[in-house]
């Protein structure tokens, strides 16, 4: 037994430096859209009791697979900000999604707009079973994680995603989670 626990360790370093990079490179991406109105300064931190964006400040971008006359659509609400640029004001992205083609969770809904309609969006995400956190964020006014929050099947209800309130953004939904982990030391 004791044998074991002294292997394990040595393991789990040799495995750990090869991880990292590869976490760097997926939770950096550049934005390149842009709203006529900002949302808040860059910096401010957002509250779930923030009144509804209206329309005409955001930008839509609908689904490029729609094609059934049948599908349900929804529209996602994601907040956007760059350090690229540092002097553009955060915005509210607008995307469309059929929920036939999308699983049941907002991370399903994230990765797919990712991957098939917006490439710069920016999300932490890592294990999809809730027990990592890494996708914590705001969804519809509510802190939770990303994985384990199911999309409304409303679709006349629009969902509106930020990063988690009172943390300093690092990019998009990507919040900075140093002062996080020096509370918890």
């Amino acid at each position: 037994m004791a044998a074991l626990r002294t292997s394990t360790p040595r393991l789990l370093r040799s495995t750990i430096p090869s991880l990292r990079p590869s976490i760097a490179i997926r939770t950096y991406a550049t934005v390149e859209e842009t709203l006529s109105k900002p949302i808040k300064a860059a910096g401010e931190s957002l509250s779930a009791t923030q009144p509804p964006i209206s329309e005409k400040h955001t930008n839509t971008i609908p689904d490029p697979n729609k094609s059934d006359e049948h599908a349900a659509t929804k529209t996602f609400h994601i907040y956007r900000w760059s350090p690229d640029r540092p002097t553009e004001k955060p915005k509210m992205q607008s995307y469309t999604l059929d929920l036939n083609k999308t699983g049941p969770m907002m991370l399903d809904a994230l990765i797919r707009i990712k991957n098939e309609v917006d490439p710069t969006l920016t999300f932490r995400r890592s294990c999809r079973e809730g027990i990592c956190g890494s996708c914590a964020m705001n969804i519809d006014g509510v802190n939770t994680l990303a994985c384990l929050c199911r999309i409304p099947t409303d679709t006349k209800a629009e969902s509106r995603i930020y990063p988690l309130p009172h943390t300093y953004v690092v990019k998009d939904l990507v919040p900075d989670l140093t002062q996080f982990y020096k509370q918890y030391k």
